[in-house]
């Protein structure tokens, strides 16, 4: 059926199965992956945060820091961990390390039974991204600190580790990683869009297995940390690729799989509903999108002095306006063409909240491409500061690889609006192919969906000529 290929040509429903090859089966068994990889940067996050203590008051370009964090990390998230595999920086992320050491008593090997900690439950009514979403939204109004005065960095990461540490002691499992880490939302909502899953292969051996030792847990390891049902889950969303599901299966009956990008996006089940939280998010991310590219890759000199606080009045109506567009003009604008939508379909019927939900999920792929072509406008202009940072971490003119004074060499910037432009262009693409087929979910027949299809096929066209005007002038 056509419905079933994207484009015409990309067929939704397939799955290549790298598990299959001995060699990944054995990687995602072992208890020392992901722990080596958490280990490892746990190494690289103590330089950080020691680079933000003791080089605290370096230039932010020339801090190991910034540069790793806001520069490299963020650059490798969007571009391709995200895209390519979702939640995967969750897989090696250090800031749990010491929460799980706490409920587990072990790093490496298994222990069974109760964990330690309170182990409460998260409250039931915040087992959602509302709190991701202000808590993100919050760190972004000392954007204009983090990215220039590395201490500023130093205490934002203390924060979270802290926050991490004290959260498992009280919450079960990784609630932190769920409901409270600035960074998990985005990367929770980017995901559905990611090209690899981890799911089950044989729903039939699911069904006939029990205990599910892939919730509960055995002695080869835990059950499912993110609190998942890894027997039947069908979204991304809030799987953390933790592998102890792969660990646990008796019948290897876990794969890791490699699909059509952006196939969650069509996924509303009982289990796993769309939600006004992640329409938000989607919002959230768009809107700062914007007001991150006026003030740190834009000409205008006053939103960059309102966003590192040359003036209090300045930064507190930053603040104010930040928080409006994100929280009320876009979702307001967006719920007005949800309302043409419904009025272009002629269905009464069709709940209006359903209708802007349903397609708040269009901007998943828009909203991602506007982060990787942003996220371009900072590795290729500054990257070359990476080898300067490498050599010399605690700006205390050290020359550890022989590349501290290497010259700013900023790479391919004569061609990057062209990039940002081309990379908007294709996830617009992604956009609209995904929305119609979000519009047939929502309407009941042919005629509404199309009809009901064109108010919102105008706001993306809209919303990427915008920021086609925003990166290529």
């Amino acid at each position: 059926m056509s419905e079933d290929k994207l484009f015409g040509l990309i067929d939704l429903n397939f799955r290549f199965e790298l598990t299959k090859f001995k060699l990944v089966r054995a990687l995602c068994k072992s208890r020392w992956l992901p722990l080596l990889l958490i280990l490892f940067n746990l190494f690289i996050f103590v330089i950080i945060l020691l680079a933000g203590l003791f080089g605290g008051y370096s230039a932010g370009n020339y801090n190991f820091g910034i540069m790793m964090v806001w520069i490299l990390w963020w650059v490798l998230l969007i571009l391709m961990l995200v895209p390519g595999f979702g939640r995967m920086w969750c897989l090696m992320c250090p800031f749990p390390i010491f929460s799980d050491w706490a409920q587990r008593g072990k790093l490496f090997d298994v222990r069974q039974g109760k964990l330690g900690g309170l182990n409460l439950k998260w409250p039931k009514r915040l087992s959602n991204m509302w709190v991701l979403n202000l808590a993100f939204l919050a760190t972004t109004f000392f954007s204009g600190f983090f990215t220039v005065r590395p201490f500023a960095t130093f205490i934002l990461l203390g924060i979270i580790i802290l926050v991490a540490f004290l959260t498992g002691l009280v919450f079960e499992k990784r609630t932190f990683c769920l409901y409270l880490c600035p960074v998990s939302g985005f990367q929770g909502l980017y995901s559905q869009f990611a090209t690899a899953e981890v799911r089950r292969k044989d729903p039939e051996i699911c069904k006939k297995h029990t205990p599910k030792t892939c919730f509960v847990g055995n002695e080869k390891g835990y059950g499912c940390p993110w609190l998942r049902t890894p027997f039947d889950f069908a979204k991304n969303t809030y799987c953390g690729l933790c592998l102890e599901c792969f660990k646990t299966c008796p019948h290897d009956n876990m794969a890791l799989n490699l699909r059509p990008p952006g196939v969650d996006l069509l996924v509303d089940t009982k289990r796993e509903p769309r939600g006004l939280d992640e329409a938000y998010k989607a919002f959230i991310m768009l809107g700062i999108a914007i007001v991150f590219y006026l003030a740190f890759q834009g000409p205008w000199g006053v939103i960059k002095d309102m966003v590192r606080a040359t003036t209090l009045e300045g930064y507190l109506g930053y603040i104010t306006f930040h928080t409006v567009f994100n929280l009320l003009i876009i979702p307001g604008i967006f719920f007005l063409f949800a309302y043409l939508s419904k009025l272009f379909s002629g269905n009464k019927e069709v709940p209006l909240k359903k209708i802007f939900t349903n397609f708040s999920y269009t901007l998943v792929p828009l909203g991602l491409g506007v982060w990787i072509g942003f996220s371009l406008g900072i590795i290729l202009p500054n990257g070359s500061y990476l080898l300067h940072v490498l050599s010399d971490p605690f700006a205390w003119g050290w020359n550890l690889f022989g590349t501290a004074h290497f010259p700013w060499t900023p790479v391919l910037t004569h061609l990057l609006g062209y990039l940002q432009g081309a990379t908007l262009i294709v996830f617009y693409l992604f956009s609209i192919a995904y929305g119609f087929r979000l519009s047939r979910q929502t309407y009941p027949d042919l005629p509404q969906a199309k009809r009901g299809w064109i108010p919102m096929l105008g706001l993306l066209t809209l919303i990427t000529t915008a920021f086609l005007w925003l990166f290529m002038g």
